[in-house]
């Protein structure tokens, strides 16, 4: 009597150049519908913009010094991140960034720890521009740059402010100069 398990088990072991064909064309037909019927514009911003006011009001609120935000920027600059973070007492932290219109990047940080190591890790290791400063929004700030960023920098009692990013010196400025720093306490 025959052992008809094996001759079963060869059939459906036996993989064909036909099988492998099929199977790339009904895969090929998936990938198809989800391009066709799935949205997708390769012309979009991949930026997305996200909306900070509630943050600035929360670290307004609660900081131990005057928090800075922007306003008055024109429609072209698009906020892409915001964060407050009062988890240390002395370290509470502010940051807003930006893509402004030549889609550079440009960005507060606010920080009430030990300015130089806080600059130094902001800034990704930026160096005093010699004693070069800027003047914007009516304060004097420090002019630094680095390998990833460029940066103005404010040092005051409790709080050091720093205005960063791969923007061009106008940039930087104008994002300096729209600055207006409210609450604290």
């Amino acid at each position: 009597m025959g052992d008809d398990g094996c001759v079963a088990a060869d059939k459906r072991g036996n993989k064909t150049l036909r099988d492998l064909v099929l199977s790339m064309v009904a895969i090929g037909a998936v990938v198809a519908v989800i391009y066709v019927f799935i949205p997708h514009d390769s012309k979009a911003d991949p930026t997305k913009p996200v909306t900070f006011n509630v943050e600035l009001g929360q670290a307004r609120r609660d900081a131990p010094y005057k928090v800075a935000g922007p306003e008055g920027l024109p429609a072209t600059w698009r906020a892409t991140s915001v964060t407050y973070n009062a988890a240390d007492p002395k370290n509470v932290t502010w940051h807003i960034g930006f893509v402004d219109p030549q889609d550079q990047y440009v960005a507060v940080e606010q920080s009430n720890a030990a300015a130089d190591p806080y600059i130094k890790d902001v800034t990704f290791g930026a160096h005093r521009d010699g004693t070069r400063t800027v003047t914007a929004g009516g304060l004097v700030w420090d002019r630094y740059t680095g390998k990833k960023y460029n940066a103005l920098i404010r040092k005051e009692q409790g709080v050091t402010t720093v205005v960063l990013g791969t923007g061009q010196d106008g940039e930087l400025t104008a994002m300096a100069a729209a600055l207006k720093e409210r609450g604290g306490h």
